[in-house]
């Protein structure tokens, strides 16, 4: 059989890539407002055995779904948005965010009873020292699901694929991934998932993307180190057989399989970790553009290990540009040929 040289590969890829502005995606997931505090430290506190951190700097940007989307913004694609957030200070800031990023806002139901998922990091020489989470993991009342449900509809004729994103706040309780992932089945709209505690909850999708961790929990299989994820792979797809599943593996990169065939590693390089915070974000939006745009789940995955790479050196939530993408592949596309 022939294979293919890494110029061929890379040549195919950089060729998907330039197909994401192609794409229009639908995000629907839990939206968060990711706010740091960050500054020095060099005593404790003589109240308690504690850090004292001089703030020297405020940032929010958007968490959860929000980063999703705003991923596949920088990616070069068009992007749609609905989730649901409270009637407070957070959720307007998240609208504010969001406008300015060039997000559409008008998928974001606001649901007075709840409040906006608000987690507070504080940083000391690029260290978090500690967070504190505000937020509802009670599921939605039937009417705001219903809103919910709506916004989903009312776009669905224009876009060109979904990615439903779970942080488990709620969301997707009362029947709402199901209700929607069947309005969408009937525009024949390709869906994605990355869930947190549920496969049932996705019934229908094409691609299901967990991290290992993840994928533990939902299968009851422990894999050990270093990681085998043959055997996780083996029961998701026993327990969906029509659907392609990718399991992210932090350092190690990715293994994928897509239905009905073995899976397969595709490795990535060794780098420097700085920060794996909303990795699984830029990783879910990149392998799915890149499965919209025409790759296998092979190639996709080798593209979201190139972007994966991007974001670990970034401190905090972010996002990772084409460009960004475009310069790592190489390195992603060696790596993969060393494993073959």
């Amino acid at each position: 059989m022939k294979v293919d040289s890494e110029d061929m590969i890379l040549e195919r890829l950089l060729g998907l890539l330039d197909r994401f502005d192609q794409q229009r995606l639908l995000v629907v997931g839990d939206v968060m407002l990711d706010e740091y505090l960050s500054g020095s430290s060099d005593r404790l506190s003589a109240e308690a055995p504690v850090p004292i951190v001089h703030v020297a700097d405020e940032d929010s940007v958007l968490g959860g779904s929000g980063n999703v989307a705003m991923n596949v913004l920088a990616m070069g694609a068009q992007c749609d948005w609905v989730g649901v957030i409270g009637h407070d200070e957070a959720g307007r800031r998240v609208q504010s965010l969001a406008e300015k990023g060039g997000l559409d806002t008008r998928g974001l139901v606001v649901d007075a009873s709840r409040p906006t998922t608000h987690k507070t990091r504080v940083q000391a020489r690029s260290q978090q020292m500690l967070r504190f989470d505000r937020e509802s993991t009670q599921p939605l009342d039937i009417s705001v699901a219903g809103q919910v449900i709506e916004a989903v509809s009312s776009v669905a004729a224009g876009i060109d694929g979904v990615l439903f994103v779970d942080y488990a706040k709620g969301l997707f309780s009362a029947g709402v991934s199901q209700r929607c992932i069947e309005v969408l089945g009937e525009a024949s709209l390709p869906m994605a998932a990355d869930p947190k505690e549920s496969l049932d909850a996705f019934r229908g999708v094409d691609l299901i993307k967990p991290n290992l961790s993840e994928a533990e929990a939902l299968t009851g299989i422990r894999v050990g180190e270093p990681p085998e994820s043959g055997p996780v792979l083996a029961a998701l797809a026993r327990e969906m057989p029509e659907v392609d599943f990718a399991v992210t593996q932090g350092r190690l990169g990715m293994a994928v399989q897509e239905a009905g065939k073995p899976f397969r590693d595709v490795r990535t390089w060794s780098r420097d970790v700085f920060d794996v915070q909303g990795a699984g974000d830029t990783t879910l939006a990149s392998l799915w553009l890149s499965r919209l745009s025409g790759g296998t789940l092979e190639d996709a995955a080798i593209i979201a290990n190139a972007a994966a790479g991007v974001v670990v050196e970034k401190v905090g939530t972010a996002v990772v540009s084409r460009e960004e993408i475009r310069s790592r592949l190489p390195r992603a596309v060696a790596a993969f040929r060393e494993e073959e």
